[in-house]
């Protein structure tokens, strides 16, 4: 199901920021800043699930992960193209503009692009994703463990 109220609003923001600004959150000065991680889904309860079976740190004593949310692919476009992020996950199954389809784009317009994690549909879907040029799949049903490692993964590669 698609959330209209963010379709309307060109970002979301994590639940701290009253702005309407990107605003990734728990962020606590350079030595304790942690990866920051750009979410896109059309669907708010994709993005909630993503961002509870990542969890708030990728492992103990870490810092915070510092996560944004997009639900348009204009804006995901825009911060894409501002920089500054570790790591981008997209949701393939999003309506009118999949994140198989954006991160094909992003990886060959954004100069430096971070890697990309796509959410597909199934497993099967595995093909089309090497197509979007994606460094890592995640195929739903979501598993919590397949999430969080691969989102480890990635941004160990990124160091």
């Amino acid at each position: 199901m698609t959330d209209q109220t963010d379709q309307t609003d060109p970002t979301t923001t994590s639940p701290t920021s009253p702005t309407g600004a990107i605003a990734p959150t728990a962020r606590t000065g350079p030595a304790a800043r942690g990866p920051r991680i750009l979410l896109y889904s059309d669907d708010r309860t994709v993005r909630a699930h993503v961002r509870t079976a990542v969890g708030p740190r990728l492992r103990a004593h870490a810092p915070e992960i510092a996560w944004a949310e997009v639900a348009t692919p204009a804006a995901l476009v825009a911060a894409a193209d501002r920089g500054g992020w570790d790591l981008l996950v997209l949701d393939g199954e999003a309506d009118k503009s999949g994140g198989m389809g954006l991160c094909r784009q992003l990886k060959n317009e954004v100069y430096r692009c971070p890697p990309v994690v796509v959410l597909t549909g199934r497993a099967d879907d595995g093909w089309l994703a090497s197509w979007s040029l994606a460094d890592a799949v995640v195929p739903r049903p979501l598993d919590a463990i397949e999430l969080q490692r691969t989102v480890a993964g990635q941004l160990a590669a990124t160091v």
